[in-house]
């Protein structure tokens, strides 16, 4: 059985404790930070930005220092239980800057792909396109180094209150992108790959669904692990709920830097009541090697059903006080 991180009592424990249960993947912040082109836009009217990334240690200390310190600053006082509160809102900053970061960095590929099409051979056009380039570099960059620290203040909360962050939405997903683009055409062919190599489920699919209200991660995390020990390569599909069950499972893949493919009902929004259905189909359409399914509501009851007809593996939990099945 999986130890699980239990609340540390002394800011010296922290460290201990992080290396032993949370550290982020070797090299994740010398990945993140690196630096792809010699100069970068981070604004489409922002003047070319040479100077270097920070130092991806110092970036990695930094963070723990912000939130360690917070703790460290309120334990034993009035203001302790609000500790909890503004940590949660320091990882979710960053999360929150590293989704613009992502939308501002498609919208510049947008940019990229009309300037490729629009192309006459004029130093006027070829300069649109280069400076258009460094913009999307740009954005690529900072996304890739605030998602980095994102993940890592996400590991530190967990450390410290024994309890995963969990995104309010979206996925967790940080690594850099291709870099040295040449072409304009290249660099939005590199960009797709690694978009979907990064979105995409490449490995054996373990599929996840259950309930918006839940609150007890620890025997879902202790399920994944164990399913993770036995299938390394293991990519986590979700059915992409902001809250409950799904974050507690996109929360686990950060820590343990499983691949999260989140899958919403967008693509079947015009089948209406029907689409979480669809969406279910579609899961087992993913060739699933096994299954986690928590008490939710009808879709989980259909993912269910189907997940027994197809002989997929499959692990049944209900709500707290009842034992999983």
């Amino acid at each position: 059985m999986t130890a699980y991180i239990e609340p540390v009592a002394r800011f010296a424990d922290v460290a201990e404790v992080f290396l032993a249960e949370t550290q982020t993947p070797a090299g994740s912040y010398a990945g993140a930070f690196a630096e792809t082109a010699d100069q970068v836009r981070l604004g489409a009217t922002d003047e070319a930005i040479s100077a270097q990334m920070p130092d991806p240690l110092a970036a990695q200390l930094g963070v723990e220092m912000l939130v360690t310190t917070l703790f460290d600053l309120l334990r034993d006082s009035r203001l302790e239980p609000l500790a909890q509160r503004l940590a949660w809102g320091i990882v979710h900053s960053f999360h929150k800057v590293a989704d613009q970061l992502d939308g501002e960095a498609d919208r510049a590929a947008m940019q990229v792909g009309r300037l490729i099409r629009e192309q006459d051979g004029s130093e006027i056009a070829t300069t649109s396109l280069e400076e258009a380039q460094a913009l999307c570099n740009g954005l690529d960059e900072a996304r890739d180094a605030v998602a980095c620290m994102r993940d890592h203040a996400a590991a530190m909360f967990h450390a410290e209150t024994g309890k995963p962050w969990s995104a309010p939405r979206a996925t967790l997903v940080s690594g850099k992108r291709t870099a040295s683009v040449i072409s304009g055409i290249d660099f939005l062919a590199a960009r797709r790959r690694k978009r979907m190599d990064a979105h995409a489920p490449d490995g054996p699919v373990v599929l996840f669904s259950g309930g918006a209200e839940w609150t007890d991660y620890a025997q879902l995390w202790e399920r994944l692990d164990l399913i993770r020990a036995r299938i390394p390569a293991m990519t986590l599909v979700t059915t992409a709920q902001e809250t409950g069950c799904d974050a507690i499972a996109a929360a686990w893949a950060a820590s343990r830097d499983v691949k999260l493919v989140p899958i919403d009902l967008r693509k079947w929004s015009k089948l209406g009541q029907r689409a979480g259905f669809a969406r279910n189909e579609a899961l087992m359409g993913l060739k699933p090697v096994e299954a986690i399914v928590c008490e939710g509501n009808g879709l989980q009851s259909h993912l269910g059903r189907l997940v027994r007809a197809a002989g997929v593996p499959r692990h049944y939990f209900v709500k707290a006080g009842q034992a999983p099945r």
